[in-house]
């Protein structure tokens, strides 16, 4: 983002001038963490999900190095090898832990992250390209997640997997090929093993490549905003550093302080039971579930039970699963309404918060559910408002609404209907 009144980055040090010259990375930083990073001064708090992001990308990446250090991919040894972290190397549990939770919190904080691009419209232009690396970034954080929780190789790991990799099946000629191209065979084995850890291993710093393009990506339109409203003049926007350093800072200490409760005092609390028992494709556990992170999509797609003329219910089944994702590429263009923000959208924000959310919270409870009545119904009915929601809600409430009157500027939004207010620099606002 290129203002007119962002601070220039000139160094003063010879050896900074030399390197401004030779490799200008200290200019990058300045241009896009530091002062010379000009920001709507109205952001809240669910705009410090992004950094949470960062941090618990680089906390998987670290950890995971750590665990790849003493792991076998091999099903004879693979279970053993966890067990052996934890047990005998040096502050091992600690990464196991730290690992398996830290998905979790990366999850979570990640699910915020979309739900308040949905709500606040950062889909909408100039923005549709950040948005899109974004569900780019879920859908390689879903495959990671995937892999990750079949190299424990305990019994959820491998029925998972299992249950996983044969849904490629309901796929029409070339579904079977593709699930044994998949798993090296016609089970998982060895072969599985080895490639999902070699993907798992991989694929994160595929993530971080697609985050660096994320960034580049919004740094060209600028940041959005609660209110929707561009940025009209200096006093719209402060810094980036100190202001929002700050309170990104704060953002991650509380982040934190709840991740290490978790992990000190309930580091199992979000795992299954079966995956401490070693793998045994001989016993078919009673309820096979994925983690908690997949149970909306897996709800959608245990939601398919009746075939429909010629097209089985699995394979309806399995293209509503990724449907359910996909639909989301097209949010900028399903969207008409010229309001971003669901603030100032009164019939958005009903359904928003009476329709998309409690059909989420449903297909997260049935997808964790057995399936079995009633949840294999509410599943059903979820999963229809879903893609309703998407699909014909919002492009009829976004041509129908009236949208409420928009404030001026980001300074008014803040400040209030000050004329006075609205042209003064930014020093003399934030003072």
């Amino acid at each position: 983002m290129s203002f007119p009144w962002a601070n220039e980055y000139k160094p003063s040090h010879p050896f900074m001038k030399w390197m401004d010259e030779k490799l200008p990375l200290p200019r990058l930083v300045y241009n896009s963490v530091g002062s010379g990073y000009p920001v709507p001064r109205n952001l809240n708090y669910f705009w410090n999900f992004g950094i949470l992001a960062l941090v618990c990308l680089t906390l998987q990446i670290v950890t995971g190095i750590v665990m790849a250090m003493h792991y076998a991919a091999n099903a004879q040894v693979a279970f053993d090898t966890v067990e052996h972290t934890m047990r005998d190397v040096n502050w091992g549990w600690l990464m196991r832990y730290a690992h398996a939770n830290g998905a979790s919190a990366f999850f979570v904080v990640i699910y915020i992250h979309i739900f308040r691009g949905f709500f606040y419209g950062s889909y909408k232009a100039p923005r549709e390209m950040v948005w899109l690396l974004g569900v780019v970034i879920f859908l390689l954080m879903m495959a990671t997640a995937f892999m990750g929780y079949v190299l424990p190789w305990g019994q959820m790991s491998f029925w998972g997997a299992k249950v996983i990799t044969g849904l490629f099946s309901a796929i029409p000629l070339v579904g079977e090929p593709i699930q044994q191209w998949l798993l090296g065979g016609f089970a998982p084995d060895n072969a599985a093993l080895n490639r999902f850890f070699s993907l798992h291993y991989l694929l994160p710093f595929v993530i971080v490549g697609v985050v660096i393009l994320h960034i580049w990506a919004l740094h060209i339109p600028g940041s959005s905003n609660p209110t929707g409203v561009e940025v009209k003049s200096e006093s719209d926007t402060i810094p980036f550093y100190p202001y929002y350093i700050a309170k990104d800072g704060w953002a991650v200490g509380a982040f934190a302080f709840l991740f290490c409760a978790v992990l000190f005092f309930f580091p199992n609390a979000l795992g299954h039971p079966d995956n401490y028992i070693p793998a045994n494709p001989m016993s078919t556990p009673a309820h096979i579930v994925p983690e908690w992170y997949f149970w909306p999509f897996y709800a959608i797609l245990r939601a398919f039970t009746q075939d429909f003329f010629f097209i089985p219910a699995k394979l309806m089944g399995v293209l509503a699963m990724f449907g359910s994702i996909l639909v989301w590429f097209f949010l900028p263009w399903l969207d008409k309404s010229p309001v971003r923000s669901g603030t100032y959208r009164p019939m958005f924000k009903k359904f928003f918060w009476f329709g998309l959310i409690p059909a989420m919270a449903v297909l997260f409870y049935c997808g964790g559910a057995p399936a079995e009545e009633p949840f294999v119904m509410l599943s059903q009915i979820a999963s229809l408002y879903y893609f309703a929601h998407f699909l014909i809600i919002l492009p009829i409430v976004s041509a129908i609404e009236k949208p409420l009157p928009l404030p001026y500027s980001i300074t008014e939004s803040v400040l209030g209907k000050d004329e006075a207010a609205q042209l003064a620099p930014a020093q003399t606002a934030t003072a």
